[in-house]
């Protein structure tokens, strides 16, 4: 198409007009026929105005073939101006005008250009700087020369960029213009027929991919100038000319901060006390700290907060400057894949908000899993379905994001929240039952805490001693202890822990060691796990313990959990990296120790047997749904299986007891813990999916119903016997990990719970498996709380419940590995259901 170009920035100009040249040869390189007539010099804040009185007078530019905008080439030649035509025909030839930007649509439309045909689009930019809310469009020399355009009764498009660096990377600028141009592309394909829409404004963030990040239709953010609104500053004398000023208000608008360009204060130090008004001057120095106060306020929508996101926004107009086209407001634009470098551009889509439009904070803090949320929402809904919004920069790390801030003036929209437990909004989340979803469970330490864990086991199953629980739960001993020197009395009425390790200690021919596991009960990813027999060893295991704590009670202040969680670690992705095996100081207090599975089963390797546990994900959704994800994982040891337990008889053959104490205390714990976190020698095949690992299927399938039995139970356990430690929320959902150990007579037994589990144990190569996870999950959740949809189309009709998993409150016996007609599908693969229902739970609430 035959597309006239001006703007309001004059010609290419490395610190005046950067982004003219780029733009112009990407229109030609995508075949277009291009015209360009521009005001001479530097024209901004103009608007739409015309200079009466005066006779226009036109140059004549031939740019150079290229164009270097960076600082540095400011003194280079680039482009030569004459004052008469060339008189070469195919040689490329800019006009220049002595006037403004409507001035040259008027000119360029009119009076040049004819022998290439009827103009087809006027383009107005690139405007160097950004042209969104009313307070600068309405001053904009590059709306003011689409305006004019579109008076014309020609199609027109307002351009500009939104700077952050006065770098001018040529890269960045190279793709904002294949960017722009695909955008100019597509919203000249589908211009409505209707007159709807007379001009578009559009405004592209400078930033390094600004090609693969969304469009969004907005609308233009109404703001004003503050409450002192002057933008004119009192000057003695001269002021600098036009291209100085402009330089130093650019630098203001970039910096986007409280200082202003000028003084209050008048700059005469003597008044004319005879006049009635002090002789002056005046110099534009516009003061734009309330104008970017009302971007940062402002709620998610408007052109001011897409540029601010970096998204690319469009706003709809008429020559009046309304809004036009509302109800695209949030529509979906399908931009081309670009071929100008002989590669698939990613598509740009707009956002839409129809009525199951919800907003989606998503900010898990975990560059594993962000991606995959993301890209789950992205093959769940439609771009239309949800807008992305981010954490405000202001927000103070690990305390509640103010949904209300976030969403002010749209208090009533649905929003999603998937954040860290310390970022949830509680206040919000409880006030905003049927809008606000978020992913964690205000209340849940019944399960995730390990000696709150085994309190609600033995609740449960005191009054219910036909629950699986009694046989797939491992009885623990809990117990408190602040100084290693009490250990005895804290272990009172630990009966069967006691006895247990006085028989151990007797040491009687042909009695076998019985071992004993320790877990502080408030750590996590291994930390602190030991392995005991004697009361000996435990005090051993305690007393290095105290020695290694630090001489000041102060770094122990806080080691009382909150009943919220919020000052304590509740998941097993707290730290960084590989966990030591020693244990965090504020974890010395609470205690469990129950009895090691042993001998547990073992999967054969090439010349070696190695342990394993399994880790299984479940989601929880509303209150209360649970649910196994059948794709579980199984967490190899380090090194080969080595039993722990030396037999008493063994003693008597030379070896006294002191000699076997300390080969106890030298166990390889590599051996014996599972947790990935705390092996030095993880390999391949450390973590493996649990449906490859070499074992039968009948043995495997086996295995999978334990789990869903197991794990439906406990849940119902906390949720009825533990209201006060687990309360599941209508308007929750939550991903827990839970590890189970098999024996080696293939019973499960359930070790631990864990809130914000660690997805990274995965790895890179099984990252599909989490990414499925999610799908899933938010299928689930999300489309069931906001309806219209999960697993959305087709596909979401395929999908069941999995109502064949085991609802109700049974044990779960019978699971049928997620498929309605109860029948296995082997190998976890297939069409099958993959998030299997294993427990309803009705509380009545």
């Amino acid at each position: 198409m035959h597309i006239l170009v001006t703007n309001d920035d004059g010609p290419p100009s490395p610190t005046s007009s950067p982004y003219i040249h780029s733009l112009v040869r990407e229109l030609q390189n995508r075949g277009h026929t291009v015209s360009v007539c521009l005001p001479h010099t530097q024209r901004s804040w103009i608007g739409k105005a015309h200079m009466i009185g005066q006779t226009v007078k036109p140059l004549y530019y031939r740019p150079s073939a290229t164009f270097d905008p960076t600082p540095s080439a400011a003194s280079k030649a680039q482009g030569n101006t004459y004052t008469r035509p060339s008189k070469n025909s195919q040689e490329e030839e800019w006009i220049l005008v002595d006037g403004t930007p409507a001035s040259c649509a008027q000119i360029g439309l009119h009076h040049f250009f004819q022998e290439k045909g009827p103009v087809d689009l006027v383009v107005s930019g690139p405007n160097y700087g950004r042209n969104t809310t009313a307070v600068f469009a309405l001053s904009s020399g590059t709306l003011g020369g689409a305006l004019e355009a579109a008076v014309c009764r020609r199609k027109s498009i307002a351009l500009s960029y939104a700077f952050f660096s006065r770098n001018h990377d040529p890269a960045i600028i190279d793709g904002a213009a294949r960017h722009s141009v695909r955008v100019i592309e597509k919203l000249y394909a589908q211009w409505p027929t209707d007159k709807s829409i007379d001009l578009y404004s559009v405004n592209v963030p400078l930033i390094e991919g600004v090609e693969e990040r969304k469009t969004l239709w907005t609308d233009m953010l109404q703001n004003y100038w503050g409450e002192n609104g002057a933008c004119f500053e009192e000057v003695e004398g001269s002021v600098g000319d036009e291209d100085e000023e402009e330089e130093r208000i650019r630098e203001s608008q970039e910096a986007g901060t409280s200082k202003d360009l000028g003084s209050e204060e008048s700059s005469d130090a003597v008044r004319e006390s005879q006049s009635r008004y002090p002789h002056r001057h005046f110099k534009w120095a516009p003061k734009f700290t309330d104008v970017h106060k009302s971007v940062e306020e402002s709620p998610p929508g408007n052109d001011g907060w897409a540029v601010k996101e970096g998204f690319t926004s469009v706003t709809p107009m008429k020559a009046n400057f309304w809004n036009a086209a509302t109800h695209l407001h949030g529509g979906e634009l399908k931009l081309d894949a670009s071929d100008s470098q002989g590669t698939q551009m990613s598509t740009s889509t707009l956002i839409h908000r129809p009525k199951q439009h919800f907003y989606a904070l998503v900010a898990y803090e975990d560059p594993y899993v962000q991606p995959l949320i993301l890209s789950a929402l992205q093959k769940l809904f439609p771009p239309e379905a949800y807008t992305l919004i981010s954490i405000p920069e202001s927000t103070v790390s690990g305390e509640p994001v103010s949904l209300d801030k976030l969403v002010s003036g749209n208090s009533n929209d649905p929003i999603l929240q998937i954040t860290p437990y310390e970022a949830i909004d509680w206040d919000y989340v409880a006030s905003h039952p049927d809008t606000c979803l978020v992913n964690s469970y205000m209340l849940r330490k019944a399960l995730i805490r390990k000696h709150y864990l085994s309190a609600t086991v033995e609740q449960w199953v005191a009054k219910r001693p036909e629950s699986v629980l009694k046989t797939h739960v491992k009885r623990s001993e809990a117990f408190e202890l602040d100084y290693a020197e009490f250990l005895d009395d804290a272990l009172v009425e630990a009966f069967d822990l006691r006895a247990s390790l006085e028989r151990n200690a007797e040491a009687r021919p042909g009695h076998e060691t019985e071992w004993w596991i320790l877990k502080p009960s408030m750590s996590d990813r291994g930390q602190g796990i030991r392995l005991f027999s004697t009361m000996e060893e435990l005090q051993d295991i305690f007393d290095k313990w105290e020695e290694d704590l630090p001489d000041s009670e102060d770094e122990n202040e806080n080691e009382d959990e909150d009943e919220n969680g919020r000052s304590e670690p509740d998941d097993d992705a707290a730290d960084e990296g590989k966990a030591s095996a020693g244990i965090t100081t504020s974890h010395l207090r609470h205690f469990v120790a129950q009895p090691y599975i042993h001998p547990p089963l073992l999967v054969s390797g090439p010349g070696s047997s190695r342990k394993f546990h399994i880790r299984t994900y479940v989601a929880c959704i509303g209150s209360l749904d649970v649910y196994v994800y059948k794709q579980m994982l199984a967490l190899f040891a380090g090194k080969p299986y080595v039993a722990p337990t030396t037999s008493s008889s063994a003693a008597g053959e030379g070896e006294d007891q002191q000699q076997q104490h300390q080969q106890q205390l030298s166990i390889d714990l590599e051996a014996h813990l599972t947790n990935t976190c705390l092996q030095r020698s993880v390999g391949d095949g450390t973590v493996q999916r649990f449906w490859d690992v070499a074992l039968g299927d009948d043995t495997k399938r086996d295995i999978f119903a334990q789990v869903c039995a197991v794990t439906g139970e406990v849940f119902e356990a906390a949720a009825r016997a533990m209201l006060m430690h687990f309360r599941p929320l209508a308007n929750a959902f939550e991903i827990f990990g839970l590890d189970f150990l098999v024996d080696a007579g293939g019973t499960a037994w359930l070790l631990e719970a864990n809130a914000f589990p660690d997805f990274r144990q995965t790895g890179d190569e099984l990252a599909p498996l989490v990414a499925g996870l999610w799908e899933e999950v938010l299928g689930k959740a999300v489309g069931g709380f906001f309806g219209g949809g999960g697993v959305g189309g087709e596909e979401g009709k395929k999908k069941g419940d999995g109502e064949g998993a085991g609802t109700g409150t049974g044990v779960g016996a019978g699971v049928g590995m997620g498929r309605r007609d109860g029948k296995s599908d082997g190998d976890g693969d297939g069409d099958g259901e993959q998030l299997v229902l294993v427990r309803r739970v009705d509380l009545g609430r």
